[in-house]
């Protein structure tokens, strides 16, 4: 092949989509520079497609900013496993990606400890609960604490034709996601306990691939796989999250990772697409794509919901010094965690906190807007109040 066309073709702006690039070259240059990277650039990976040939990747590191990385190693709040309000945002996210009802309001309500009224309520409580689980660092990723984790979040609230049988972690019949068409087909359900034990072998095993692409690489394998009838999206969304937890990054759960994929939520499912039409052109399933896409429109975007420094440094000088009392302690603590970036007013955090009386709660807030830990605006009548910033 001409090196110059070669070349020209590693620096197309439509390199990652083979299909458009045999429009813009011809069928036998595509043909050819695949031939060329996989003899020179493809990293495999241990893990395979359907047909047990390794799935490759190329490095695209270098484009990650490095403020996603000072943004998943800022420091949060002590003793805190994530912020509720990163947790609203996720769990609404999560089920919207899937076109499934919920209110921010039933959120809340389930996020503040109250009971599920319905099935909406429900299918939250369960993402509740496997976010309170992979938010354990204590939990490792094994195949029998994905089980866990799936019965938790998703398997417990599902109609009776698409749960598990008693005693199996995965699906026991094929599996299609299907469109106007069939979008994609899930692995043989026969071959998902061995696909989903390289899976996780894969979690585990020492690599030199950055830990962002290891993470949206596993998040493509499960999704990929699809060992479950229903809940595949959430599940290889979270354990996304859960592979960052594990990898040590404080702010992973004070970031709703599933809110900046909604907010792309086409590209997101683009790149699935590009992923698989490739493999059908190429010969080779290359997640590059589905790397690349997460570069652009999740990390290099992320900002972790936490309170300015100097908030928080005026607020352990005044604990320092005995001003705060152990109720407003515990009042200030929820808000860093459910109003981090957010007005509130006093009716509202009398309600959500659901552990004070409204007399206390007035008391606190004009405390604190005294000592300069919180700001206040008022609209007509009523007053709303926020972290200061």
């Amino acid at each position: 092949m001409d090196a110059a066309v070669y070349v020209k073709m590693l620096h197309d702006v439509d390199f990652l989509n083979l299909r458009k690039m045999q429009y813009k070259y011809t069928k036998q240059q595509v043909s050819e520079m695949v031939m060329l990277l996989r003899q020179t650039e493809f990293k495999a990976l241990p893990i395979q497609d359907f047909s047990g040939t390794p799935i490759v990747w190329l490095d695209p590191t270098t484009r990650i900013h490095m403020s996603a990385y000072h943004s998943l190693y800022a420091q949060v709040g002590k003793g805190q496993a994530y912020s509720l309000e990163a947790m609203e945002d996720e769990i609404h996210s999560t089920l919207d990606i899937e076109n499934i009802q919920s209110s921010r309001q039933s959120i809340r309500r389930i996020l503040n400890g109250q009971a599920p009224a319905n099935d909406e309520e429900n299918r939250i409580y369960g993402m509740k609960k496997g976010l309170e689980y992979i938010a354990d660092p204590s939990h490792p990723i094994t195949e029998e604490n994905i089980h866990t984790l799936y019965m938790l979040a998703v398997g417990n609230f599902l109609s009776e034709n698409d749960r598990l049988k008693p005693g199996q972690k995965y699906r026991y019949d094929d599996v299609f996601v299907v469109g106007d068409k069939i979008e994609h087909q899930g692995l043989p359900f026969h071959k998902v306990p061995l696909y989903m034990k390289k899976l996780v072998d894969f979690i585990h095993e020492a690599s030199t691939m950055n830990d962002f692409l290891k993470a949206a690489a596993i998040h493509f394998d499960l999704a990929y796989l699809h060992p479950y009838f229903d809940g595949n999206g959430r599940m290889a969304r979270m354990l996304h999250l859960w592979y960052l937890v594990q990898k040590g990054y404080p702010a992973a759960l004070f970031i709703p990772l599933s809110s900046y994929v909604n907010q792309s939520r086409n590209k997101y499912y683009r790149a699935y697409t590009i992923t698989e039409e490739n493999q059908k052109i190429s010969g080779v399933l290359d997640i590059t794509p589905f790397l690349v896409y997460f570069i652009e429109n999740v990390y290099n975007h992320i900002k972790p919901k936490s309170a300015p420094l100097k908030t928080i440094e005026c607020y352990q000088e005044a604990l320092s010094k005995g001003f705060i009392t152990e109720k407003e302690k515990d009042l200030f603590n929820f808000i860093l965690s459910a109003y981090t970036d957010r007005e509130f007013s006093t009716k509202q955090l009398e309600k959500d906190f659901n552990s004070a009386a409204y007399a206390t709660i007035y008391h606190f807030v004009h405390k604190f807007m005294k000592i300069g830990l919180l700001d206040s605006q008022k609209y007509g009548n009523r007053i709303k109040y926020r972290l200061k910033k």
